[in-house]
């Protein structure tokens, strides 16, 4: 779909509210809403939606670890396997 037909103005959508959400969902693609000619919402399938939400947990993961790292906070990955197995061993009466 061309980038002009993905932006409608609010009078839009309110005329053609099941024809907007039909292509939204059909195509995948969101529609910028425009009030006063200004870009005021997106609307998009919840399936986007929900993708994206998935990405931006992930980016956020990562920019933590990499904020670790730079903090000096990180541990070889060998030395905190050997942690843990030392706190699992069955203790020697």
């Amino acid at each position: 779909m061309k980038p002009s037909q993905s932006i409608k103005p609010i009078s839009y959508l309110k005329a053609n509210t099941a024809e907007v959400l039909r292509r939204v969902n059909d195509t995948r693609e969101p529609v910028v809403i425009t009030q006063n000619g200004e870009a005021r919402a997106v609307i998009q399938d919840v399936g986007s939606y929900e993708q994206l939400q998935e990405s931006l947990a992930l980016l956020k993961l990562i920019a933590q670890g990499k904020r670790s790292l730079e903090e000096g906070e990180a541990r070889p990955l060998r030395r905190v396997v050997a942690e843990l197995r030392k706190q699992l061993k069955p203790r020697q009466p």
